[in-house]
């Protein structure tokens, strides 16, 4: 039997080892990241004290239930989206850009839900149009406003777990009076307009490395031009110097017509419904690109944004059959697809197409949309699995150690601590990360 513990605790050494984030690559973390969801139009919102920034575009206050409520249904991430100018004073030219205490700690209290529950989160910054507007007139402020930001955030999360994501910001890293595809205003143009992106990137990356903690060692996510996945495929967008734990994020709405208009347009035309074979095509083109120009050649991506966002409703059918097929397609190649979530307010007859933080208990709408995104996470493997090293010995008691993902379930299950403490075959009732044994395969879960 002392051999069957030492493989044992072997074993969970090592898959704690690799699932640990900050001893994984950044591809083996995004896979590990499964399917993601936003905190939209939360802590991105503006508001104007410290009572309402957080409820000022419709959300509620956010609650640990809502958070154990996206775990339960099947997703792994959430990303969490700040405006941190909200509570920022000292937010003028030459000023101290200092953010509010108050709102660092509120968005730690948020984190700290999503991290007991075993999920990734991402904060980035959010709704910073100043980046896009100002700084191609006034880059040394805008730099130093936004070295500001980070190194205030950067020194707040430094010692969180390799569970925390960062990103560079949102949708800001584009200048359309600079340059822009839609009309050509010449490769001088071009040039500054990326390198403003660029530049700005990499002050992001030396800011978080620089920090100490964990920071030094964490994956980070890098905003491509405009988040769009176009621009962002162009060879002038860079990834930073250096960065060799790094994903790239862009956003994912299209076609426009169907995942926003709320009325034709001249340049395009409200469609009620989605999934003809021209659509179909046209997000596979897409991925396919992404896959290609990115994941193939070794740099993971995350979609950090995709989904339904109108007001005008095109029936829980439509609106599920579009965003499975979007998860599904970026899942599959190896990418994380993180919903765009946020609430729309059914007393002046929006209809919450998604998840409704306000009912008791806080719950999604749509049953069928939570059963197509189970079955989609259930497809995973993760990275570490594979990778459990066999174990043989002589004796007779001893249990080999298998490669083997899914459960044999003609198997009771037994429990570990993560150092390899039998702790019986009871599921453990204290929140934590465990070690579950079933027959010869061995899974990492959360206790909420």
């Amino acid at each position: 039997m002392k051999n069957v513990v030492t493989i044992l605790v072997f074993a969970c050494a090592q898959l704690w080892a690799q699932t640990n984030p900050l001893n994984m690559t950044t591809a083996q973390v995004v896979k590990d990241m499964g399917l993601g969801i936003n905190l939209g139009n939360t802590f991105d919102g503006e508001g104007s004290s410290e009572s309402n920034y957080e409820t000022a575009w419709g959300s509620p206050k956010i609650t640990k239930a809502m958070i154990d409520g996206y775990a339960n249904a099947g997703f792994k991430t959430v990303r969490i989206p700040v405006r941190w100018t909200n509570l920022m004073t000292g937010n003028n030219n030459g000023g101290t850009y200092t953010i509010s205490p108050v709102l660092l700690d509120r968005v730690e209290e948020v984190l700290s839900w999503v991290l007991e529950n075993g999920m990734y989160a991402i904060i980035n910054i959010h709704h910073q149009n100043w980046i896009k507007e100002n700084f191609k007139n006034d880059s040394a402020e805008c730099m130093r406003k936004y070295t500001r930001i980070w190194e205030q955030v950067s020194a707040k999360f430094k010692d969180k777990s390799g569970y925390l994501i960062l990103e560079s910001m949102n949708e800001e890293g584009m200048w359309l009076d600079v340059w822009t595809d839609m009309y050509d205003n010449g490769t001088t143009g071009k040039a500054r307009a990326y390198g403003f992106l660029n530049t700005i990137n990499q002050k992001f990356y030396d800011i978080v490395k620089a920090s100490g903690g964990n920071n030094a060692n964490r994956h980070l996510l890098i905003a491509g031009y405009d988040t769009n996945i176009d621009r962002t495929s162009d060879p002038m967008f860079k990834l930073p110097t250096g960065c060799t734990r790094c994903a790239v994020s862009v956003h994912y709405y299209d076609p426009f017509g169907f995942t926003h208009l709320e009325h034709d347009e001249s340049w395009a035309k409200m469609l009620m419904t989605w999934g003809t074979a021209a659509d179909r095509d046209e997000l596979t083109r897409n991925m396919d690109k992404l896959k290609t120009n990115f994941v193939s050649k070794g740099t993971p991506v995350i979609v950090g944004e995709y989904g339904f966002a109108s007001k005008v409703d095109r029936g829980a059918e439509e609106i599920r059959k579009y965003t499975l097929a979007v998860a599904e397609a970026i899942y599959t190649r190896d990418m994380c697809p993180v919903l765009w979530d946020i609430q729309w307010n059914p007393d002046i007859g929006e209809r919450i197409y998604y998840y409704n933080r306000k009912s008791n208990p806080p719950a999604f709408s749509d049953p069928q949309f939570v059963a197509g995104i189970k079955a989609i996470a259930e497809n995973n493997v993760a990275p570490s699995s594979s990778s459990i090293p066999t174990s043989s010995s002589s004796s007779e008691d001893a249990t080999p150690i298998t490669n083997h993902s899914p459960l044999a379930t003609s198997y009771s299950p037994s429990y570990y601590s993560l150092k390899g403490e039998p702790l019986g075959n009871a599921k453990p009732q204290k929140a934590g990360v465990y070690i579950v044994k079933q027959g010869n395969s061995f899974r990492k879960i959360a206790v909420k």
